[in-house]
């Protein structure tokens, strides 16, 4: 089932836990009620929301992404549950175990799928035709730091033909729309993080980001993929005219988790696709540890998402 995502925009909204369900409420008049197994992401934007300790403790429960933004809207902080599948113990000992040939492996189909996925993202012509022989060329672990060089052309070529206030760079303090990027990469990195924590796995030990102050080197691994969609997104609000993180610009970046996306030749939401890849890196690890298959039959049965059939 799609997880709903609710978004707590408006100062004095108290939020409680009442017989399984998340109550909304105003000014002492309850608003709405959604039942916690129906919910996936609760983001909370504004700076005076009063949520109770049961409510919390619901979200962790059920597995809820509580995403707290800061002044500027950007995703500041996230709680996900600690333990959120009944096989825990045994995928994170199989996550501490894989070998160095076998991570390296998995990074390069990650790469190849992003890589492919920005290659669709731009119309035909040189640049497009270069990613997609970039992709073909992507070794284990990307020795070649293909990404790095695949980023350059297509950031490059990307904004080609929209009108922007000044010429565009990609980097988290660049000018806008480096923001709207921002915002629904962090949405979806949030999605991935809470994915790999019902998959059994734990978002800090990643495959190639390594870093001893990120709490979510996995999820920053396994949300490379998605990030064209972000992208593309982006794009739409762009050439409508919206160029900042507002009130209207995050409702269809939210709405991203539940667009259809393709997987092995299958449409399904972006919630479900992440889903998907975080339980079949999960799989693939455990059956990495009972068995002698080798690394790169192995990687081979990540499950990522791919460019929708022409």
């Amino acid at each position: 089932m799609l997880k709903r995502t609710i978004e707590v925009s408006t100062d004095g909204t108290k939020l409680f836990l009442r017989a399984k369900q998340l109550v909304i409420a105003r000014d002492d008049e309850e608003l709405s009620s959604v039942p916690f197994d129906d919910l996936g992401f609760l983001v909370l934007t504004s700076h005076d929301i009063n949520i109770s300790s049961g409510a919390l403790r619901a979200c962790a429960q059920y597995n809820v992404a509580v995403i707290t933004c800061a002044e500027n809207f950007l995703p500041a902080g996230l709680q996900l549950a600690i333990d959120g599948n009944t096989l825990h113990a045994e995928r994170l000992q199989a996550q501490v175990a894989a070998s160095l040939p076998l991570r390296k492996q998995l990074w390069a189909q990650i790469i190849h799928a992003k890589v492919r996925m920005q290659a669709a993202n731009l119309s035909d012509g040189p640049a497009r035709s270069r990613l997609v022989a970039m992709a073909a060329e992507i070794r284990s672990g990307d020795p070649d730091n293909l990404e790095a060089q695949a980023a350059r052309v297509y950031w490059g070529k990307f904004f080609d033909g929209v009108t922007l206030p000044e010429p565009f760079y990609r980097e988290a303090d660049g000018p806008a729309p480096n923001g709207l990027l921002n915002y629904g990469y962090a949405i979806v990195r949030a999605c991935v993080a809470r994915a790999l924590v019902a998959a059994g796995l734990h978002p800090a030990l990643g495959l190639h980001h390594r870093n001893r102050y990120n709490a979510f080197c996995l999820a920053d691994d396994l949300v490379e993929p998605f990030r064209p969609f972000v992208d593309a997104r982006v794009l739409e609000l762009v050439k409508g005219g919206t160029l900042e993180v507002n009130k209207n610009s995050k409702r269809p970046l939210l709405a991203l988790l539940a667009d259809k996306l393709t997987v092995r030749g299958e449409n399904s939401p972006l919630m479900t696709v992440v889903q998907r890849s975080a339980n079949s890196l999960s799989n693939l690890l455990v059956e990495a540890l009972k068995s002698d298959a080798s690394a790169p039959k192995l990687a081979e049965t990540l499950e990522l998402p791919e460019p929708c059939p022409a």
